[in-house]
């Protein structure tokens, strides 16, 4: 039998667990990173395929990074090394046991609507810079979007032209994760600061192509999007000068945004009155969830919350609770 180097055999792997991970609608752009990491260790090294000392190896060349990250990519290599397990029954795969203990789960902060309006203060005081003309405008809108419509950041940093109604307030998210596209309405409020912000963005000298990014950060030329990583730091900056903060003194980060979007949701509905459960398929779909269990996730069981399900709960049964225990 022929001997095939490593990464030659990792590859022709590596490509097929892709193509069927994809195949099922997931996106892989980190694990395919990953597993490439992985790959041009082993030719590195050099070693006829991975093992149990590779694998070591490996994980010891990320030792530096938080316990989270290196679990991850274990996990990920795991995984693969599954799916190639089920053809070749006598390829190494990782035990879990040895692997990086995740770090504990970090609560978010879930931030109110008077906090945001601090966060959106700070926003148009920002300065523009040569480099960034729009930055005030552009993180005003962001903070806007992503605390009303729940966006994750990547769904808003790839927002083209094309893909705003302005007149209808309608955001087109197209093919975002599990390859899932959805349409968005903005609240009334969230739409007129789409409309204020597209005055300045559709003006010279930035480019109106209508594939060209909604949040642009420099003038003339080609118009350069944010990144997520970029777009985040920036919104983390903006609590940091509104001085935003949770009854415990931890200050939020941008995911926790979508956070508090689900959580608000929930508030609105009980203080209207509305049927709670039976509005929660509509938000997981709002939000961009396959299911209601995704969304649990992000609904948290803040004071607020929690006082107006108890009122609600008394108004119901509090009678035949009192008949009960007279």
């Amino acid at each position: 039998m022929t001997e095939i180097s490593a990464s030659t055999a990792l590859d022709r792997w590596i490509a097929a667990w892709l193509a069927h991970q994809r195949a099922l609608g997931r996106g892989y752009t980190t694990e395919e990173w990953i597993l490439r990491l992985l790959q041009g260790f082993i030719a590195r090294i050099p070693s006829l395929d991975l093992d149990q000392t590779a694998f070591d190896l490996w994980c010891g060349s990320f030792q530096h990074r938080a316990a989270t990250t290196r679990r991850h990519r274990q996990l990920t290599v795991r995984k693969f090394c599954l799916y190639r397990q089920r053809t070749e029954p006598d390829c190494f795969v990782p035990d879990p046991l040895y692997f990086a203990r995740p770090s504990p789960y970090r609560k978010p902060v879930i931030i109110d609507p008077e906090q945001i309006a601090r966060v959106l203060a700070a926003a148009s005081d920002l300065l523009p810079t040569p480099n960034s003309p729009l930055l005030p405008a552009a993180m005003r809108l962001a903070v806007v979007i992503l605390y009303t419509a729940g966006l994750r950041r990547g769904e808003l940093v790839r927002l083209t032209l094309d893909d705003v109604e302005p007149r209808t307030g309608l955001l087109r998210i197209r093919a975002s994760k599990f390859h899932k596209s959805r349409l968005v309405p903005l609240s009334p409020g969230a739409r007129d600061e789409l409309r204020i912000y597209l005055r300045k963005r559709l003006a010279s000298p930035f480019d109106s192509g209508p594939h060209t990014p909604l949040l642009c950060n420099n003038a003339g030329g080609r118009q350069r999007q944010y990144t997520g990583g970029g777009l985040g730091e920036a919104i983390d900056r903006l609590f940091v000068t509104a001085q935003v903060v949770d009854s415990e003194g931890r200050r939020p980060h941008v995911q926790d945004v979508r956070h508090s979007f689900a959580v608000q949701a929930l508030i609105r509905w009980y203080r209207s009155g509305a049927n709670v459960q039976s509005n929660l398929p509509k938000l997981a779909m709002y939000m961009g969830h396959v299911s209601i269990v995704s969304t649990a996730h992000y609904l948290h069981f803040v004071p607020s919350l929690r006082a107006l399900a108890s009122n609600r709960f008394e108004e119901a049964f509090g009678g035949l609770i009192e008949e009960m225990s007279a």
